[in-house]
């Protein structure tokens, strides 16, 4: 059985409600990271030192990679792919390096990076990315590990490549930065109702929303609001919360 575990459901920044964006999928043989907000400090508690870890960077918006500062200090990883959009490697190897961080070469674990969709043939299971909607180029996921399917579509507005990557998907992690009915053409993200409306005409399985904006989103209440308006259209949804953890 495939296990997510929502180790950061924040979005700009930690609050106590919890920390930046950051996503585990556990499978039989893999260890799948969504994003490396703060909630990457967690890692340990969960991975299986046993299993390949991936991480899968859906954009380069600080809170997406403030984590990656902590790399070093991981001891249940043996080995790490880095995958994210065009101009990734330039990009980590300036921000995981001095004088921000330790380097990628003193890590105590190897460390590659790759760019997609250029090179998607070095993932070891079915999984491709689309852009999606918002200020930069940014990557939506679609993977298949254990005969499950789960999408991720973070910082975006609704399009179709989101319905697309989370068509029949078992779980659809979309983000809800918004509030019901707020919306701003000039900064995209989805509210509740944008967010249902992709896991409804996808026809995915269900639906976890992530990202809520912090400055917008102050309590797990105005959470659990998010998550009323979003079951009207959709009724398979939940709003996740930090160390949550979802078997499907």
């Amino acid at each position: 059985m495939t296990e997510v575990v929502f180790l950061g459901t924040n979005g700009w920044y930690d609050t106590d409600t919890g920390n930046t964006v950051c996503i585990l999928v556990k499978s039989q043989k893999y260890n799948v990271i969504f994003d490396a907000g703060n909630g990457l400090f967690k890692i340990d508690d969960y991975v299986d030192r046993n299993n390949e870890t991936l991480l899968f960077l859906s954009h380069f918006h600080l809170d997406h990679i403030v984590g990656l500062h902590i790399l070093n200090k991981m001891k249940r990883v043996k080995k790490m792919k880095i995958f994210g959009p065009a101009g990734a490697r330039g990009i980590l190897n300036t921000i995981i390096n001095s004088p921000f961080t330790i380097p990628i070469t003193q890590l105590p674990f190897p460390v590659s990076i790759h760019e997609l969709p250029e090179e998607e043939y070095l993932i070891p299971f079915s999984a491709y990315s689309k852009p999606l909607r918002h200020s930069s180029l940014t990557l939506g996921y679609r993977i298949e590990v254990d005969e499950k399917v789960i999408s991720y579509c973070p910082d975006t507005g609704y399009c179709e490549n989101a319905v697309m990557l989370s068509r029949n998907a078992d779980l659809l992690i979309a983000e809800c930065a918004y509030k019901s009915g707020q919306e701003n053409s000039e900064w995209l993200h989805l509210n509740p109702e944008s967010a249902a409306r992709i896991a409804k005409e996808a026809e995915a399985k269900m639906l976890a929303l992530i990202h809520f904006d912090a400055s917008i989103y102050k309590t797990q209440g105005e959470r659990k609001e998010a998550e009323k308006q979003a079951l009207k259209i959709f009724q398979k949804t939940f709003a996740a919360e930090d160390n949550l953890s979802v078997k499907i």
